[in-house]
């Protein structure tokens, strides 16, 4: 007769439990490698969210248009202001605290709740 198995539960703590056969350095190293890899993916991501092209992909569909044409973004030295400008702190706590509150935003905009600009005026983030 065959042995029976020990469910996959048990057999993933054994597993974890035994001794490591990798150096302690080729841990610290991938380990290592995880982490700047991450970071640099976090910082990307929080490049390409402060940009006017996403703010304009959602939300700010019938604002762009408008900011187009403003001083804003024609300006007699050609310096111009752009939407994270203003609307986003350049604090990181507060960054991060203002990257959540627009993530519902993001949200709501896929998921049909705020798919007019009346909608959008109208919802309180």
């Amino acid at each position: 007769m065959s042995e029976k198995k020990p469910n996959i539960l048990k057999r993933f703590w054994q597993w974890f439990r035994k001794p490591s056969s990798m150096a302690i350095g080729t841990i610290i190293i991938l380990s290592a490698i995880g982490g700047i890899l991450s970071w640099v993916g976090f910082n990307y991501g929080l490049e390409k969210t402060n940009t006017e092209q996403f703010c304009a992909s959602c939300h700010m569909q019938d604002a762009y248009p408008e900011y187009l044409h403003s001083v804003h973004y024609q300006t007699r030295t050609g310096v111009g202001a752009s939407c994270p400008d203003c609307h986003v702190p350049h604090e990181f706590g507060a960054k991060m605290k203002r990257k959540i509150i627009a993530a519902k935003e993001v949200y709501a905009h896929y998921t049909g709740k705020v798919d007019t600009l009346e909608k959008f005026k109208c919802a309180s983030f």
